[in-house]
């Protein structure tokens, strides 16, 4: 609820008010111009009419001059529009000779409109005024023609009508613009509510997560953001699942390799401890498993540390130039003895040149280790590993091949990552390719796995030579 009154309020200070100012400002902007618009007509409307009249007082003036006076009364009481707007001839004193109306009007008749025209000089002058509660607009035109009698028309017209005209034409546009507004709140409403729901939606899924629940799954509404926010927490919880499994596979993994070492050396020093064992060969026996179990268990805490290290950036190298050959060679003379004992065939032609590298000698031939000792792992007795060197474009490949049971098509985009194991009857904690490549990829390399299931894997290590650094 709380999230919601926030997206609200953020929308109506927002959008809301916004769209509130910019309603009122068309609303002001539009009763201006209508109001200039109409005003601006009916004085058009009044110059219109006097040009033909100061061409009509020409005309007289030239045509008829005795009956100057006659014509211009005649053209004031015949008027057309004085249903509409009232005509006056006014002479030189200021005082008002005739009027459409017929009305004499009175004798101090508010006029600064002629006022104004006479002292500029000017032909036209206007000005508008109330008159009783009257709005009037009031156009003085000066005469052209010399004479005593007429010295300018005064065309005066009431704007009650054009207001009301004005204001209904405002209050159509207000109108208008209250329905906008409205329109605006109810869509804008639903667009809130069809955000805050599914946002809502997402915030309790994301907690049921939060909470270890990663079976919980959002339904996609809509083809949107929205639908790919959802999309997306859906991913994220699968991935949180397959991870929660993985580690549990993980811890029972280890459990199990910690305890299959750990049972053999109890065994064997609880049988050398009693002292009653007399026969040579069985304690050296002993002894051996003993050691080989330790070493197991020393390489899995060092790969758990490694693993650490890598999570928590502490995970640094030593480099130097090195013959990266050598570090193979070492590394594959450590697995020759094991590789016969469990009836595997070794291939590996120690090439005779050098194949310098920069790089932590230590690390690369863990890399090694971890490789080989995986091929041997997920090999069957009769199988064979072949170890290859070889350059490209200026880079050192090994390629590291088994005959072994392979990985499975599905396996192998996630066989890198962090506590997974392809094929969980084969001992290993499922960390250490994931050390591997991360080792691998801080010398500036890549480690690339290509497999196919009963056909065998290889793995392909590719570092920068000397000469490309």
């Amino acid at each position: 609820m709380a999230q919601k009154n926030t997206i609200t309020r953020r929308w109506l200070l927002n959008s809301f008010v916004t769209i509130l100012l910019v309603l009122i400002s068309v609303i002001i902007v539009a009763s201006i111009a209508i109001r200039s618009f109409f005003y601006s007509a009916v004085r058009s409307e009044i110059i219109s009419r006097s040009n033909v009249h100061t061409t009509l007082l020409e005309t007289y003036a030239t045509d008829s001059p005795a009956d100057y006076s006659n014509e211009v009364r005649n053209l004031v009481e015949d008027f057309e529009d004085k249903d509409k707007m009232e005509l006056m001839a006014i002479n030189p004193d200021g005082e008002v000779v005739i009027t459409s109306s017929g009305f004499a009007p009175p004798i101090d008749m508010f006029m600064p409109d002629f006022d104004a025209a006479m002292l500029s000089g000017e032909r036209t002058s206007e000005t508008r005024y109330n008159l009783n509660g009257e709005n009037v607009l009031a156009i003085t035109v000066l005469s052209t023609v010399s004479s005593d009698e007429i010295a300018a028309l005064r065309y005066a017209v009431s704007l009650d009508k054009i207001d009301q005209q004005i204001v209904l034409f405002i209050a159509l546009i207000t109108i208008i613009c209250l329905c906008i507004l409205l329109f605006v709140i109810l869509t804008s409403s639903y667009f809130i509510n069809s955000i805050v729901r599914p946002v809502g939606k997402v915030g309790e899924t994301a907690r049921r997560i939060a909470q270890g629940d990663f079976g919980v799954r959002l339904q996609k509404q809509n083809d949107d953001e929205i639908g790919e926010l959802c999309d997306t927490i859906n991913d994220m919880a699968e991935e949180l699942s397959q991870s929660e499994k993985m580690k549990n596979d993980f811890i029972s993994s280890v459990s199990h390799e910690l305890r299959t070492p750990l049972t053999a050396i109890k065994g064997w020093a609880e049988t050398l401890s009693t002292g009653e064992t007399a026969d040579l060969a069985l304690l050296q026996k002993g002894m051996h498993v003993i050691i080989g179990e330790t070493e197991r268990l020393s390489q899995m805490v060092e790969e758990l540390l490694d693993f650490s290290r890598i999570q928590s950036g502490r995970f640094n190298l030593v480099k130097d130039n090195l013959d990266i050959i050598a570090e193979l060679s070492d590394a594959v003379l450590m697995f020759t003895e094991r590789i016969k004992r469990e009836q595997m065939s070794l291939i590996y032609n120690e090439p005779d040149y050098l194949a310098m590298v920069y790089g932590d000698r230590n690390r690369l031939r863990q890399v090694f280790v971890n490789i080989i000792d995986n091929a041997i792992k997920y090999s069957n007795p009769g199988d064979t590993i072949t170890i290859s060197v070889g350059r490209a474009a200026s880079k050192v490949m090994i390629s590291i091949q088994d005959t072994g049971c392979g990985i499975k098509a599905e396996d192998l985009p996630k066989i890198k990552a962090k506590f997974y194991k392809a094929n969980s009857t084969r001992r290993g904690s499922g960390i250490g390719l994931a050390v591997a490549d991360e080792i691998i990829s801080q010398h500036g390399g890549t480690l690339e796995i290509l497999s196919k299931e009963q056909a065998g894997t290889t793995v392909i290590i590719s570092l920068p030579s000397v000469e490309e650094l």
